[in-house]
């Protein structure tokens, strides 16, 4: 069995694309389109679930890693895209585990909140203090904010229980319900506001603390899905992690565990192809040799299909035709800038007495940036302390819209380079509609539209290792392992 993916950059929080898997003659062929960490992570599990005679082949037009990727400053690399991993993030860990990475050492950094005239909150070194400040400030919302979190993630963590045992779910609406029953699926449609305001989160709470969050993490506010706000909030916790030489080491890691032929290759189209029932796909790809083609029996496509985000892919023959998917993809803009903070913007004239590794803001017109941060290199030696800010250092800043040299001499007093990634970074919430089918087609899979429930690098996992299930379900005609009800009393019988 021989299995082809194809890899397209992109930018998690900021994850990519996968392509192809092809099998050799009369036997079946597979594919994965794209090769951020969703693709990649597909191909290992289609690899686990169809056996070691399988083939994968992958195509990427771009850097294998997609939206996971890093700059280099002074021969240091620094995390552009996605760069940080929740503790509870199974799927991650388990890839880490398998490929023999190591966890970053942690570089310990205060955050504060700045609203474009004054820093309004702050963390200190004490805890209990952060803690008093917030009840003072917020009262009890951050402990209902924090209860609300833990109970989403509770039951969001029966998905491992679930794949453990091979479940499989043919939409996300169906993954959804059986995670949180119809309270998940609506959390996909309401305002996080909303949701926080009748929980009895304050106003104030929102936008000072809340807001912020959402900023650095989406780009966006708190008009954004409940569901989506709770993934970010999660993120934006403690016990958070990254990988030692930068993530994207889990997705190159991924494909070499999955044994995958690596193409440098754009794919062009897809058209099925019907000699029975059920069709195959003929994939038509670009390289720097030439053009080529390839039929499959079972096509991923781990690239974003909504309008604004450039696969290249055309669907071709199709009965009814192809539509695009509804929605776009949000733009943000991460600038890693080597230079020297201007504190005095913030409010310190005195650069020694700025205490803060990261500025988070809040929702105010004048302010051009989402967050700027002090960032470490990807390889964190031992004796390594972070930059004072009266020092040179690496700074990343989140901004909608590219900084002009204007904005850049606001943030930094002097600088020696700036380097700029656009990322078409996770979905544009405010307009999306709906979420997108798993099933595109018999055998034509989409992974990405669980970033229209949640965009992060463990939600992409969890959707490879459902629509590797489905796949290798759909194959061997085993519809009792898919969109099954009640699953957690099944499991408990089970065992």
């Amino acid at each position: 069995m021989k299995v082809t993916i194809d890899h397209s950059p992109l930018t998690d929080h900021i994850g990519g694309r996968g392509r192809v898997m092809r099998l050799l003659p009369e036997q079946p062929q597979r594919s994965v389109i794209g090769a951020g960490i969703g693709g990649s992570a597909t191909a290992n599990f289609l690899r686990q679930h169809f056996g070691p005679e399988v083939q994968v082949d992958v195509f990427e037009k771009g850097e294998v890693g997609g939206r996971l990727a890093t700059v280099t400053v002074n021969h240091h690399d620094y995390e552009s895209g996605g760069s940080i991993i929740h503790s509870l993030n199974l799927h991650m860990q388990e890839f880490v585990k398998q490929l023999g990475l190591k966890y970053r050492r942690n570089v310990a950094g205060k955050t504060a909140v700045f609203n474009g005239e004054e820093v309004i909150l702050e963390e200190t070194d004490w805890y209990l203090l952060d803690l008093f400040r917030l009840w003072w400030r917020y009262g009890i919302s951050f402990i209902r904010l924090q209860m609300w979190v833990e109970e989403i993630m509770e039951k969001f963590m029966r998905i491992y229980k679930y794949q453990a045992h091979g479940y499989a779910f043919s939409s996300v609406e169906e993954l959804l319900d059986s995670l949180g029953g119809s309270g998940f699926i609506n959390m996909t449609r309401r305002p996080l506001s909303d949701s926080l305001l009748e929980l009895g989160v304050s106003q104030r709470f929102i936008d000072e603390v809340i807001a912020p969050v959402m900023r650095v993490n989406y780009g966006q506010n708190v008009s954004i899905p409940a569901f989506v706000g709770a993934v970010s909030l999660a993120g934006a916790q403690n016990n958070l992690w990254a990988v030692e030489g930068g993530n994207k080491l889990v997705c190159s890691g991924l494909l070499k565990m999955a044994n995958a032929n690596l193409l440098q290759a754009q794919v062009n189209s897809i058209s099925p192809v019907y000699s029975g029932e059920v069709p195959q796909y003929q994939l038509s790809f670009t390289t720097a040799a030439g053009m080529g083609s390839e039929l499959y029996d079972i096509v991923v496509m781990a690239t974003p299909l909504q309008a604004g985000v450039r696969s290249g892919v055309q669907f071709q023959g199709f009965n009814p035709p192809f539509e695009q998917l509804p929605g776009n993809y949000h733009s943000t803009v991460a600038t890693i800038v080597h230079g020297y903070l201007n504190t005095s913007f913030f409010g310190f004239p005195d650069p020694r007495l700025f205490p803060f590794a990261s500025v988070l803001t809040t929702e105010t017109p004048d302010l051009f940036f989402n967050s700027v941060a002090s960032v470490c290199p990807v390889n964190i030696s031992t004796g390594f302390r972070r930059k004072q800010p009266q020092e040179a250092g690496v700074y990343k800043v989140f901004s909608p819209q590219p900084l002009d040299k204007a904005q850049l001499k606001t943030l930094f007093r002097s600088y020696y380079s700036v380097q700029v990634t656009e990322w078409q970074a996770y979905p544009s919430y405010g307009s999306s509609q709906g979420l997108p089918p798993v099933e595109l087609h018999p055998n034509l899979y989409y992974l990405n539209g669980i970033e229209l429930a949640g965009s992060a690098m463990e939600m992409s996992s969890v959707a490879a290792k459902n629509i590797a299930l489905l796949a290798y379900h759909r194959w061997n005609r085993q519809t009792d392992m898919v969109d099954q009800k009640d699953l957690m009393h099944r499991i408990k019988t089970e065992l």
